[in-house]
Formats: structure tokens, C-alpha cells, sequence
């Protein structure tokens, strides 16, 4: 008999009865800034304004204005709730789907036209098709340029056909069969096939897959140089579930979908057309990022024509998450940190124990290294792995080095290695002039005319942490008696 396939509804049965990590509400809930404005106190964490919480993830039945959905948040919020989802320790993430990235299992294609993705059409010729009424997709803030699908993974390939990749962007509803789609420069294969297409003055056919197993969304943040174009990230969930991703044909569009999928959109990315993100509310303001900022409105993105929507029939789930959240440092941390984890073991190994990318860099921007040293000649050993660390991740901007009796997983205890073992005249190193991530603010002309060519350079930052080797018992630190019945004494 064959295995249950990993979808998002069987994750969500993993917490049925964990009220810490999964509650649902019927209190009906306002999409427009309602929802993200309530969830921000419940359970987002990150870097969300303050207050925040570190709570359950959230599944709104009611929501005004849609019958018959549903929308779900926070279901990656927190690391041990990824840990449980892949049944796996949540020190260890990085590690374990970087042995998934070298391990992939390709996906498979079935011909079977019943699946979950495909119980209810709607197509773009039909008189009433309308995203705004069809896709509950939220808006985030009052500012927002209006409504986005966050948490929706676009499937596209090359104009031959070799090639295919998945990747998440932001995409905002601007009108009844159109979306405005953020595609980062530089930074996703799906840019890359769209290029061609563009060359070619041809439109890309794409779906757009939302509400899935976290396996294929986490696996779907990778990049280059972990998986260079031609990659096929699908695989990445495929080995972590020992159990190939199922795709379907679109039905409007010469591309697949994502058999699982609880909605799908099926579209063309436009070639020679753009849009401005804020037409309807010339706010400025796209929604908020990662980082804790709002975006700022792009003036000319790339179009999506929407030919279709399809979703599953018993009450589908719109799956959003909210910018600078810890659900989104759970989707883009933990696969960074498989990339530095594999190339300095490749390159140094056994002297990097752990890598851990902190909510305090959005999971991109900063990476703790835990570094082993085990001999004299190993002092410098530890500037070493941050090289390789900026090597395996352009866009990182700091990364903090510790000996490996610190707990990277406790930004107290990183932070304490920066009063007692750090010197700054001799600790801090500055690479300028850098590559970095363009929705960083700082990383801006205005900010630095002197080293800021353009958008997106950056000053990259080693803060070493670690005590010199030949100190290491000026260094030890205190040892407490190990008393292993300890919880005895809160009976």
C-alpha cells in the first residue's frame, strides 16, 4: 500500500492536539491588516514591531469578505515546530536538509487528473472570475500596496524545456487577472528562465502553488552556489520526506503544478511589460520584508497574466506569512545554514560544529559559526570559516564567531562572548565594498557615498568571538556540579 503523500494537511495533523503550537479561531477576521496585526501579538516573533509573541500557528476559518476558505499563518514559526515537522533535532536543521540538497529525489509526474489541486476550476474567461474574490490573500498592513500572496511558490523552466526551478516571491493583486511579481536581481533561476522568454518576446508559462508540505516551501529557498541553476529544488523535499513531490499538468498553461498544492494560479509572466507595485494606493510602500521594514514600492515589476485559479474543494487553505517574522527566518535561515554548513565542512572540516542564522538578520543577514579548536595551528582557523561562510551566501552581511562552549542557539550567550573574549581594535574585520541584499536600507548610496556604489553593496562584518588558543584556560568557564535528577525538585 502506498504511503500517505506529505501535504500541508497531514503537517497540520502532526499538532491537532498541541495547543501550544497549532489553535484555530471561527471568530471572523478582517483580511485587509486585520489578521497580520492580530497574529503579530499571538505567535510571529522575529522581527515584527514590538509587542510580539513566539506562539501557536493560526488557522482563521472566517474571513470576511470569502466563504468556503480559510487562511493558515505561522506554521514554520518556530525552529522546534520545523524540528517536530521533519521529525528531526532542531540544532541540527541545517545540517539535515544539507543532506537532503546532496541526496535529492527527483519529483514525479502523474497523469492522474483527480488530484487535490484541481477539484475546483476557475478559469479567466469565466464572466465573474475576479483574484480579488477568488484568493484570499491578505494584506499585511494599512499601507500595503494591497493584497499579497507571500507563501506562494512559482514553478517555472527554461524556454527549452531542461531546465526547472521553484522559488517564493512577492506578489501583489493589482487586478482581476493580473499580479505584480518581485523577482530579486541576480538571486532566482525563475529571473533567469523569464529572461529568456523576455529575449524571445515570448510569455513564460509559470503556476504558482500555495498552502504545501514546509518540506517543499524550505527546500525551495535554496540558491546558488548550494543549487545552481538547473537544480531542481523540488528534489530537496523529496529526499527530506523519502517520498518524490507529485506535479500535475497545468490545465491552461504548458507547465506543472504541485499535485498537493490547496490552491494553484496558473499564469504567463508577460515579456516586455511592467507595472508599478503601488498603482492603486501610491503609498510608496510594498508590504513589509524580512528585515523588519516595509518594502518599498517597486515602480516597474514584472506582470503576471492569470489564465486560472484552482484549489481543493473542502475548505482550502490560503497559506500567508508575514514579513519579518520567525516563520520566515525558519524558511530562509535554516537552508543558508545548510549551505555554509556544507562548504566548510568540505573546505575545513570538523573545525565548524554548528551554524546557526538568528531572527535578528531576518536568517539571511547573519550567521553564528561555533568553531572547534583543537590545536595551536588552528588559531585563525576561525577568520577562515567566515570567508568560506560569505563564500557559500552573498548576501550575508555579518557573521559571529564563538568558541564551541557557546551556545549559538542563545543570542545572551553570543552577545557575552562580545564583553568577555572580544577586543574590538583586534576582533572586528571589515571587508567594504561588498555584495549584499538590496532590500537592506543601509545598503544605499545615501547611506555611505564613500563605499556605496549602488543599491545592495554592503560592508561585510567578522566579529570574532573566539579566544586565542593558546589562552584557553584563562577562558574556562565556570563548571557547575552536573546534577542529573534536577527536576526533582520542582515536584
Amino acid at each position: 500500500m502506498a504511503e500517505e503523500p506529505w501535504n500541508l494537511r497531514r503537517v497540520l495533523a502532526l499538532f491537532k492536539n498541541d495547543p501550544s503550537n497549532y489553535h484555530e479561531t471561527n471568530i471572523e477576521v478582517d483580511p485587509d491588516a486585520e489578521l497580520a496585526g492580530a497574529y503579530r501579538y499571538i505567535g510571529t516573533g522575529g522581527t515584527t514591531a514590538r509587542p510580539t509573541g513566539h506562539g501557536p500557528a493560526m488557522m482563521f476559518n472566517k474571513i470576511k469578505g470569502f466563504s468556503n476558505t480559510r487562511v493558515l499563518t505561522g506554521i514554520m514559526g518556530t525552529r522546534q515546530r520545523v524540528a517536530k515537522i521533519f521529525d528531526m533535532d532542531a540544532k541540527r536543521l541545517g545540517q539535515y536538509v544539507g543532506q537532503a540538497v546532496a541526496n535529492p529525489i527527483t519529483p514525479v509526474i502523474t497523469s492522474n487528473k483527480d488530484v487535490p489541486a484541481h477539484e475546483v476550476v476557475k478559469l479567466a474567461t469565466d464572466a465573474d472570475f475576479d483574484l480579488h474574490t477568488l484568493v484570499p490573500a491578505p494584506t499585511n498592513t494599512p499601507e500595503d500596496a494591497g493584497p499579497y500572496i507571500t507563501m506562494g511558490l512559482v514553478l517555472g523552466s527554461s524556454l527549452d524545456g531542461s531546465m526547472s526551478d521553484v522559488t517564493i516571491h512577492r506578489m501583489a493583486i493589482e487586478e482581476k487577472d493580473k499580479l505584480a511579481i518581485y523577482i530579486n536581481p541576480g538571486g532566482r533561476h525563475i529571473g533567469d528562465f523569464a529572461k529568456e522568454y523576455e529575449a524571445q518576446n515570448k510569455p513564460m508559462p509559470i503556476t504558482i502553488n500555495i498552502g504545501l508540505d514546509p518540506a517543499i516551501t524550505i527546500g525551495a529557498t535554496f540558491a546558488a552556489p548550494t543549487t545552481p541553476i538547473g537544480y531542481d529544488e523540488l528534489g530537496v523535499a523529496g529526499a527530506i520526506r523519502n517520498q518524490p513531490v507529485e506535479l500535475v499538468p497545468a490545465i491552461t498553461v504548458e507547465e506543472n503544478a504541485i499535485a498537493q498544492s490547496e490552491y494553484t494560479i496558473e499564469g504567463y509572466i508577460l515579456p516586455n511589460e511592467r507595472m508599478q507595485e503601488d498603482i492603486h494606493t501610491h503609498t510608496g510602500k510594498a508590504m513589509p520584508e524580512f528585515l523588519g521594514y516595509d518594502g518599498v514600492a517597486n515602480p516597474s515589476l514584472q506582470v503576471i497574466k492569470v489564465t486560472a485559479v484552482t484549489h481543493r474543494s473542502d475548505n482550502p487553505i490560503m497559506q500567508t506569512t508575514l514579513g519579518p517574522s520567525e516563520e520566515l527566518v525558519s524558511m530562509q535561515g535554516i537552508t543558508t545554514e545548510a549551505s555554509i554548513w556544507d562548504l566548510t565542512q568540505k573546505a575545513i572540516p570538523g573545525k565548524v560544529t554548528n551554524v546557526y542564522n538568528p531572527s535578528s538578520g531576518g536568517g539571511k543577514l547573519m550567521t553564528i559559526l561555533q568553531i572547534h579548536k583543537s590545536e595551536a595551528s588552528d588559531e585563525g582557523i576561525q577568520r577562515q570559516a567566515a570567508l568560506l561562510a560569505f563564500s557559500a551566501f552573498k548576501e550575508l552581511k555579518t557573521v559571529w564567531l564563538v568558541d564551541d562552549d557557546v551556545d549559538i542557539f542563545d543570542m545572551d550567550d553570543v552577545m557575552w562572548t562580545m564583553n568577555t573574549r572580544f577586543q574590538g581594535d583586534k576582533d572586528v574585520i571589515v571587508l567594504p565594498e561588498s555584495r549584499g541584499h538590496a532590500l537592506d536600507p543601509s545598503q544605499n548610496p545615501k547611506y555611505d557615498p564613500a563605499s556605496i556604489r549602488t543599491i545592495g553593496m554592503t560592508s561585510k562584518t567578522i566579529i570574532d568571538g573566539t579566544v586565542p588558543f593558546d589562552m584557553k584556560e584563562a577562558f574556562k568557564r565556570t563548571q557547575f556540579l552536573a546534577v542529573k535528577d534536577w527536576k526533582k525538585f520542582l515536584k
